[in-house]
């Protein structure tokens, strides 16, 4: 678990430096005190840190790299509300490590996996949010493709997926993605191994029918 919370953060950290530096066609810093001087301004503003860059096209319709500026969650929600997420996420890696320790056992690595997922990538974005006052984003999937019919679910002028987000972002979503698996096959194989416990109850009641029999007299 801690080797892949280890990776996980690196990652992050990693891809984020590497994005502010290159993705705008120059090195973009970020400062927590103009963050912190913007976000009492409005998201606008905050928004002006980021200088004017055209996105870089990985894969056309498929994927983009672009710079955002994030005072909010996951995906943006929740904007303006950096204390609390500092200790939600602190909190909640707290609880990932308690059920590392009394949760899990050696045998459950895939568990191990997941929890280290969640609490890496917890960790990336808290590191943003405590060192400068929101969140690094650079990845926009599916950029311009929008729903038919002019449906718009998400309030963003009708595209499918108007969020930008990091590898943290997707680091959770794998980890939740694997920690729901384990634990629903985990909860499968309770109910299978309980419904045996019938078998050797049955079992256990044969030697009195035995003692009962003509040859026990």
């Amino acid at each position: 678990m801690l080797g892949v919370a280890t990776v996980s953060v690196v990652a992050d950290l990693w891809t984020k430096e590497l994005a502010f530096e290159r993705v705008a066609g120059f090195p973009v810093t970020v400062l927590r005190e103009q963050v912190l001087e913007a976000k009492a301004n409005g998201l606008r503003t905050l928004q002006s840190l980021i200088p004017a860059h055209e996105p870089v096209v990985v894969t056309p319709k498929l994927l983009n790299f672009t710079l955002v500026l994030n005072p909010g969650a996951v995906f943006g929600i929740g904007a303006g509300q950096r204390w609390f997420f500092i200790f939600f996420t602190t909190l909640a890696i707290a609880f990932g490590l308690y059920m590392f320790l009394k949760w899990t056992t050696r045998r459950d690595r895939w568990a191990h996996v997941a929890l280290g997922l969640l609490i890496g990538g917890g960790i990336g974005n808290l590191y943003d949010r405590w060192v400068y006052a929101c969140v690094r984003d650079f990845i926009a999937p599916l950029p311009g493709v929008k729903f038919p019919f002019g449906l718009d679910p998400f309030g963003g002028n009708g595209a499918v997926w108007p969020y930008v987000s990091n590898v943290a972002d997707a680091i959770l979503l794998v980890g939740i993605g694997i920690l729901a698996i384990f634990l629903w096959r985990k909860d499968s194989a309770a109910g299978q191994h309980g419904g045996h416990h019938d078998g050797p109850a049955r079992s256990e009641n044969r030697p009195e029918t035995a003692s009962q029999s003509p040859g026990g007299k």
